[in-house]
């Protein structure tokens, strides 16, 4: 989906050394499958190894990345000095690329990892647009700068959090994040144990819990920075919000790029994911724009309803049920490279061509005449009622 709906590169993992453990991931043979299919299209691949690994966990390390050499990613993205040096050693026909969990918040930092030999680094996303700026311009032009345009933020400095081990044993630093920072806390006083005590009029707070990311309308201000690479949070998340947010980030990007407005299209595609609230993170203001304690919940504007696997050129279509829809639902068609389309749901068949009322099992195929002819990985969606 990040491929189809316009990414220049993608990053993602194996079963070992991503910080992003619980996400599937790839084996070795799904991962050479992954990384072909996306040359072949045009896309680099970066794999990460950007956790913090001990000495027991290192002896694993040279076997997979010399697995990475050989299936041809364009890059590992490390955080552990020990391992940037492993991966020059064990990839010689991958960059390097340093991790934002490095902690890059200065020039002279940035510098430091390309003698270690980084081709790009990924800056901490506690910087501002001038900081970022001033990186830029006292860093030599080979050195490629990548910075964070949307996605979750996390309360520690640039994902640095012990507070997961500390309570549950799963360390963020090596890929088993609780994500304790989304739990609702109450004070409990030393003496009084089991006793929960409200620390607002309405009881707990999500005293931790951070706003996410959101770029798309200041692209133009970022790409005067200089900076190389765009990155869209995507791991743990579904294959649809991967392909609505890069399809609007493609085409926000091709318009700052060009000179041209944004249309509020496109930022209307990032309200329809699964978010929290937005805001512009540091990029303005060095203080941020503060906790968000109402709650964590997430909100969207649409369920995905269905996959289009074939249409004809009329729109007659055959589609994989992701949640139940009716005919007179609102709905609206999302294809790669597409402004997206809205429309009421008329008739639909079974997938023998029998008259349904609505499509109430999970998975099952589906026939239904689409307002326009979508392209693979094209998805319905089901707007929901304000």
């Amino acid at each position: 989906m990040a491929v189809a709906y316009g990414a220049d590169a993608v990053y993602l993992a194996g079963h070992s050394f991503g910080m992003r453990s619980g996400a599937g991931n790839f084996n070795p043979d799904e991962l050479t499958r992954a990384v072909a299919y996306c040359h072949k299209r045009g896309v680099k691949v970066y794999v990460t190894c950007n956790t913090v690994p001990h000495d027991r966990e290192l002896r694993q390390l040279p076997e997979y990345l010399m697995l990475l050499n050989e299936a041809g990613a364009d890059a590992v993205i490390a955080a552990d000095i020990g391992v940037m040096e492993m991966v020059r050693r064990y990839t010689p026909r991958c960059a390097l690329h340093a991790s934002t969990q490095t902690g890059i918040a200065n020039s002279e930092t940035a510098l430091a990892l390309r003698r270690l030999g980084a081709d790009r680094v990924i800056l901490a996303r506690e910087l501002t647009l001038e900081e970022i700026r001033e990186i830029r311009e006292n860093t030599p032009a080979e050195l490629e700068l990548e910075v964070f345009v949307h996605g979750a933020m996390c309360v520690s400095f640039s994902g640095r959090c012990l507070l997961s081990d500390y309570l549950t044993g799963r360390d963020a630093n090596r890929g088993q994040c609780a994500q304790p920072c989304r739990w609702k806390y109450h004070l409990v006083e030393e003496k009084r144990p089991g006793q929960y005590m409200e620390i607002t009029e309405d009881g707990g707070t999500y005293i931790l819990n951070s706003r996410d990311l959101r770029m798309i309308e200041h692209l133009s201000e970022i790409l005067e920075t200089g900076v190389t690479g765009l990155k869209i949070e995507g791991r743990a998340k579904s294959a649809y919000y991967a392909g609505a947010v890069t399809g609007a980030y493609r085409q926000a990007l091709d318009a700052a790029m060009e000179g041209r407005a944004l249309d509020p299209v496109w930022v209307r595609e990032t309200e329809l994911v699964s978010h929290r609230e937005y805001s512009t993170g540091i990029y303005f203001d060095s203080r941020g724009p503060g906790q968000y304690n109402g709650s964590s919940m997430y909100t969207s504007g649409c369920d995905v309803a269905a996959f289009v696997e074939a249409c004809a050129e009329d729109g007659q279509a055959l589609l994989s049920q992701r949640n139940k829809i009716a005919p007179g639902d609102a709905l609206s068609l999302m294809m790669p490279g597409r402004q997206p389309v809205f429309w009421t749901a008329g008739e639909m068949q079974d997938e023998a061509g029998a008259p349904i009322d609505s499509t109430p099992h999970p998975m099952m195929r589906y026939r239904m005449k689409l307002p326009v002819q979508a392209p693979p990985f094209s998805v319905v969606r089901r707007m929901k009622q304000k």
